[in-house]
C-alpha cells in the first residue's frame, strides 16, 4: 500500500512539473512575441507578422532581422544558461545560495573578455568566436582559485567559506577591472562601463553562433547527469554508500556549470541573480528533483532575462541596462533568501 501511495504522488508530481513546464514554456513564446513588438521604434503585432513572412518594408526587416530577434534569442539563451549553471552549482555544493555572480566566476569570466577586448577588435569574426573560450578561461581559473583558498585540509570545502571566499575573489576582480579602466581609451572605456552595467552587448547573429554551440551542448549534458546530482545532494556518506562517482562527478558538473556561467557571460555582460533566483523558483514549482529542476530552471531564467531586457528596452530611448533591471528583481529576492536562511 505504501508503494502504491509512493507511486500515485510521484506521478502527480510528475503531471504538475510537466503542467509548470507547459505554462513556462507558453510563458516565454508570448513575451518573446510581446518583445519582438516593443523599442525604441514600435512595430505593431500585424507589421512583426508580415515581416516575418518576407511582406514588411526593408526598415522593418532591418528592426526586426538584424536588431531584435539576435537580442531576444541571446537573451533566452544566456538566461537559460546562467540558471541551470546556477542549478547545478547549488546541487554540488549544497548550498542553497551558490550562484556564478556571487561566487565570483562571472567576474572572472568578465575579466578575461575585457583584457581580450582591450588588445584587439570585437567587431572581426574570429575573436568574437574566441570569446567563450576566453571567458571559459577566466571562469576556470577563478572557479580553482576560489575552491583551493575555500579548500581546508581533512575538511573539505564549506558552504560559508565558499561564498565568502568568492565574495572576496569578486571583489578583487572587479577592482582590477577599475583599475585597468584607467588605461583605457573612450572607446574601451564605454564598452567596460556597458559590460559592467550588463548590457547585452553581443547582438548580432554571430554572437548567436558563438554562444549556441556551448548551450546545445552542455545543457543536455547535465539534464542527463541529473540523477547524479540528485545523489550528491544527499550527505557524503550517503553518495558514496550508493556507489555514486562523487568527486569524478562534481568537476564534470562544476566544469560544465563554469562553462555555462562564461560563455553566456562573453555575450552578456555581468548579469547577476539569474543564476541565484532561477533555480530557487524553478525548485518552488517543481521540486527539488534535477530531472524537472534543471529544465525548469532553465525556462524560468530564460523567461526573467527576455522580460528584463524587453523592460529595458522599453522605458526609455537609451536602453537601461538588463542587468540593473535583474538587480532591481533580484537584490530583494536575495535578501528575503538570506532572511529565510537566517530564520
Amino acid at each position: 500500500m505504501d508503494m502504491m501511495n509512493r507511486f500515485g504522488i510521484e506521478e502527480r508530481r510528475r503531471k504538475r512539473s510537466m503542467l509548470v513546464l507547459s505554462i513556462l514554456g507558453a510563458l516565454i513564446i508570448i513575451t518573446f512575441i510581446i518583445s519582438m513588438n516593443t523599442g525604441y521604434i514600435r512595430l505593431s503585432p500585424l507589421d512583426v507578422i508580415k515581416t516575418l513572412f518576407g511582406m514588411g518594408t526593408d526598415k522593418q526587416e532591418l528592426i526586426l532581422f538584424d536588431f531584435r530577434l539576435p537580442r531576444i534569442v541571446i537573451s533566452v539563451l544566456i538566461g537559460a544558461g546562467l540558471a541551470v549553471s546556477g542549478c547545478v552549482l547549488q546541487g554540488v555544493s549544497r548550498n542553497a545560495l551558490a550562484d556564478p555572480g556571487l561566487l565570483g566566476i562571472n567576474a572572472g569570466a568578465g575579466l578575461a573578455v575585457i583584457l581580450f577586448v582591450c588588445f584587439y577588435p570585437t567587431t572581426s569574426t574570429v575573436p568574437v568566436f574566441l570569446l567563450p573560450l576566453l571567458a571559459l578561461l577566466g571562469a576556470g581559473l577563478t572557479a580553482l582559485l576560489i575552491y583551493g583558498l575555500a579548500h581546508k585540509k581533512n575538511e573539505g570545502v564549506s558552504p560559508t567559506s565558499l561564498i565568502l571566499t568568492g565574495i572576496a575573489v569578486a571583489a578583487g576582480i572587479n577592482a582590477a577591472m577599475i583599475v585597468l579602466t584607467l588605461t583605457l581609451s573612450p572607446e574601451q572605456y564605454q564598452f567596460v562601463a556597458t559590460w559592467i552595467a550588463g548590457s547585452i552587448w553581443g547582438t548580432t547573429w554571430k554572437f548567436v553562433l558563438a554562444l549556441l554551440p556551448w548551450i546545445i551542448v552542455l545543457l543536455p549534458y547535465v539534464i542527463w547527469k541529473a540523477n547524479l546530482m540528485n545523489v550528491l545532494n544527499l550527505s557524503e556518506h550517503t553518495a558514496a554508500g550508493l556507489g555514486a562517482p562523487i568527486e569524478a562527478g562534481r568537476r564534470k558538473l562544476m566544469f560544465a556549470a563554469v562553462a555555462l556561467a562564461g560563455s553566456c557571460v562573453a555575450v552578456s555582460g555581468g548579469i547577476g541573480f539569474v543564476g541565484l533566483i532561477g533555480p530557487h523558483l524553478a525548485r518552488t514549482l517543481v521540486g527539488p528533483k534535477h530531472q524537472q529542476l534543471l529544465p525548469a530552471s532553465a525556462m524560468v531564467g530564460s523567461l526573467l532575462v527576455i522580460v528584463a531586457d524587453t523592460i529595458s528596452r522599453s522605458m526609455s530611448s537609451a536602453s537601461i541596462p538588463t542587468g540593473v533591471v535583474v538587480a532591481v528583481i533580484g537584490a530583494p529576492y536575495f535578501l528575503y533568501l538570506l532572511a529565510r536562511a537566517k530564520n
